[in-house]
């Protein structure tokens, strides 16, 4: 396992920003990888993500089954851009004007600005809603106030996230132990687990929830391993930041099974409240309020610090710019948790609905860029980028890439049959004897779009 070779003394609010990483100011090792995304995924928002399965009419059995597959799927994808990080010294999404172009480019990043809106507004919405139980307070001022304290963190950049999440780890790890065993004591849970009917549709659900939530992180993991030497094992990289995310969103969404099958029509509008209070009253209830609170954190200034590095990477793209200022970072992190905070505030009646649609819609976009970033990794630039021309629109990698651009529609339209959400229903969907079909096309990297982008 490799070790810190920075030579450069770090300071506490990180100085780099879209721009390179040099050799000398690489530090961490791959075990970093494994603490961070473990903590990452022990929150409240992945066990609604796994109450999902139940509440959408699944039973806990084949939910658990089905979750624990889309875990494994998606976590490949997702340790395999991982690995892009220590290799390029660069965050994911600058990478796509490789692929895309100088300002091609801003159709992937206006893709992920989406993507951590949305995921943070779930995010807020929980967080404040524990919060409020913590201080007494009413739902939007615990809102407000947990968008004011991932704004301070995420403005503290890279090593603070780090420092957050091995925290983040030990005290979600300590406090889902806790939550099991009080699930375990007072509840049948045996009777629920021997209720089994497979569902075909839900099961492939329970498939989709899961590899969603692991292949929505593809577009910002590698501004997480951007800093570790450069002779860092690839296959350590992988395996801790794949083996990390399984295991935090696993247990996270197993919890939210059986939380979801005791509830009944009680889980949804009231998730954090109910669980925590399955087995803590008093100070225990307070105490396990705000370890939901501090394990969204972790989460929430994950996407604040990849939403800047997006925005400002979108529009630095049109100005030549290859740096952020810390002054710039704070204004783009402000203005993408005002933007959470309000949608929080607004849909906060809705949420549970509201984000199965938005999770599983989002993966038909983010499956054809997937498999254009894995594409030409694996056969064209790896770790050879000409940095200069990131910044260049005249330079090798121009202002429209338009074949991959066109790759990345065709893909898309390839999907759209597909889908079925709340959002948009395609023609082919909802039948029985296309799922196989649906879970290649939606949640695989389409093998079309791979082969033309080799060629």
């Amino acid at each position: 396992m490799k070790h810190s070779t920075s030579t450069v003394k770090h300071t506490v609010i990180e100085r780099r920003s879209i721009d390179y990483v040099p050799d000398n100011e690489r530090f961490g090792s791959a075990m970093g990888q494994f603490t961070l995304w473990l903590g990452v995924n022990l929150n409240i928002t992945a066990i609604v993500t796994g109450a999902l399965a139940v509440v959408l009419g699944g039973d806990v059995f084949w939910s658990l089954i089905g979750l624990f597959i889309g875990q494994i799927l998606g976590s490949i994808i997702m340790g395999l851009q991982a690995i892009q990080g220590p290799a390029t010294g660069l965050p994911q999404m600058i990478r796509s004007r490789m692929q895309f172009g100088v300002y091609g480019a801003v159709i992937p990043l206006l893709l992920v600005s989406f993507l951590y809106i949305g995921f943070s507004a779930g995010g807020t919405l929980l967080a404040g809603q524990a919060v409020a139980k913590i201080l007494n307070a009413a739902e939007w001022q615990g809102i407000v106030l947990f968008g004011v304290i991932t704004i301070l963190v995420a403005t503290l950049g890279y090593r603070a996230i780090h420092s957050l999440a091995r925290i983040a780890s030990v005290v979600g790890i300590i406090a889902f132990i806790y939550m099991f065993v009080a699930l375990l004591a007072g509840h049948n849970i045996s009777s629920l687990l021997e209720q089994r009917k497979f569902i075909p549709n839900q099961f492939i659900l329970s498939i989709s929830l899961a590899a969603a939530w692991q292949i929505a992180y593809g577009p910002y993991v590698g501004d997480y391993s951007r800093y570790l030497p450069t002779d860092t094992s690839k296959l350590k990289v992988f395996f801790a930041a794949a083996s990390g995310t399984t295991l935090g969103s696993q247990a996270a969404m197993t919890f939210g099974v059986f939380s979801a099958a005791i509830a009944g029509v009680a889980f949804t509008g009231h998730e954090v409240e109910f669980v925590v209070n399955l087995g803590a009253s008093g100070l225990v209830a307070s105490l396990l309020y705000f370890v939901v609170g501090f394990g969204k954190i972790t989460m929430m200034t994950l996407n604040a610090y990849s939403s800047y590095m997006s925005s400002a990477t979108l529009v630095n793209g049109f100005r030549g710019k290859a740096t952020v200022s810390v002054g710039h970072r704070f204004i783009y992190v402000s203005a993408m948790i005002l933007l959470a905070v309000s949608i929080a505030l607004w849909g906060s009646g809705s949420f549970i609905h509201a984000f199965s649609s938005f999770l599983l819609f989002l993966l038909t976009f983010i499956s054809p860029w997937s498999a254009i970033c894995l594409a030409d990794w694996q056969w064209g630039h790896r770790s050879k980028c000409d940095r200069q021309a990131l910044n260049d629109p005249q330079g090798i990698y121009g202002h429209w890439n338009w074949s991959v651009i066109s790759i990345y529609f065709i893909g898309l339209l390839m999907e759209l049959p597909f889908v079925s959400s709340s959002i948009y229903t395609g023609p082919i969907a909802g039948n029985d004897s296309n799922l196989l079909i649906v879970f290649y096309v939606q949640i695989m990297p389409d093998d079309l779009v791979m082969q033309l982008h080799r060629f």
